[in-house]
């Protein structure tokens, strides 16, 4: 009798201990539901806030032509509106080189993501893969300086001569002359080594969980090891591999030190890779210490499209994602 009152007492006090967590239960997760929205009320503080200063410039310029216009004179009144505010030289820029580097980087990424995970012996995959996580904790500022000293002047600049100078830059806008040392080229370039530990991390996560039969199946079928990873491991990635891009891109488009000291800070924009011009965060960063309270407004409003424009991107890429999902599925859902 006394072995089965003591085997039940640790029941009794563990039931004791469930009903206390029951009655904290409500408390713990009223804490989660305040954390969790502290994040949407803190977004639309800073939504709400921006866009009721920048207003004047939005009311003055309308969206359309705030969006569109090619002309950007700064007033110095403070309490109207004066001057011209154009932002498409600025959202040319920062589209045009933040995809450049997209393009550049994801391939690469998958590549090394690719080696690491499947080709790489033991010795050398540690290495590697801690040799590219160190790039992501490299100061901006250590990016812009390396660039602006030693990439543009020894590798960019010269690249950019023989491009546009090959029967390519002859052919094409895109490629053609004049090569500005500060440039579109430039720029990108160096956002291409800023994201590429990103997302070469998280295509290496994703490729590694991709399941361990669907692999045995194929190479048992005869597959190659090329085959394996290219029909196999990374279509199975897909979605993984979106989610990386987009956490890529939100990067290359929030830059702005290195941008700001390599795109040539321009008002001017032109369809030329090698010519200088000026990003939404640069204009901001460059202008934003010495400005009069009506061009602080014309800023805001800046960050304001460019607030919107981030939030496409992640809305086009969740939406790419739920599709191939759908049709095919994916190992990792971002």
């Amino acid at each position: 009798m006394s072995s089965t009152s003591t085997a039940f007492a640790p029941t009794h006090r563990g039931l004791r201990g469930s009903a206390r967590g029951r009655r904290a239960d409500p408390l713990f997760r009223a804490m989660l539901v305040l954390a969790a929205s502290s994040v949407l009320l803190i977004l639309a503080a800073m939504i709400v806030r921006t866009s009721i200063e920048a207003s004047p410039v939005f009311a003055s310029e309308g969206i359309f032509g705030f969006v569109t216009g090619q002309e950007w004179s700064v007033g110095t009144s403070r309490s109207e509106v004066t001057g011209t505010y154009g932002a498409f030289p600025f959202i040319y820029g920062t589209l045009k080189i933040s995809f450049i580097a997209i393009l550049l980087a994801v391939p690469t990424s998958i590549g090394i993501a690719l080696f690491t995970n499947e080709v790489a012996p033991a010795w050398l995959r540690k290495p590697l893969i801690y040799t590219i996580d160190t790039l992501a904790m490299v100061p901006s500022v250590v990016y812009a300086l390396v660039g602006l000293y030693f990439f543009r002047v020894v590798f960019w600049g010269p690249m950019g001569e023989l491009v546009a100078g090959s029967p390519l830059g002859e052919a094409t806008t895109f490629f053609g002359p004049p090569v500005l040392l500060a440039s579109y080229w430039s720029a990108a370039n160096i956002l291409t080594i800023m994201i590429l530990p990103i997302i070469t991390a998280i295509c290496r996560d994703v490729f590694a969980q991709v399941p361990a039969d669907e692999r045995n199946a194929a190479f048992a079928m005869g597959a190659t090891r090329w085959e394996v990873m290219s029909r196999v491991i990374v279509p199975q990635s897909f979605s993984g591999i979106v989610g990386g891009t987009m956490l890529g891109l939100g990067r290359a488009l929030g830059e702005t030190l290195a941008v700001a000291v390599l795109i040539g800070s321009s008002q001017r924009w032109a369809p030329q890779l090698f010519f200088g011009g000026d990003s939404m965060t640069a204009v901001i960063a460059n202008t934003f210490a010495d400005a009069h309270p009506e061009a602080v407004w014309a800023l805001l409003a800046i960050g304001v499209t460019l607030f919107f424009i981030t939030m496409s991107v992640n809305i086009a890429a969740r939406l790419i994602v739920a599709r191939v999902n759908r049709r095919v599925g994916g190992s990792v859902v971002a």
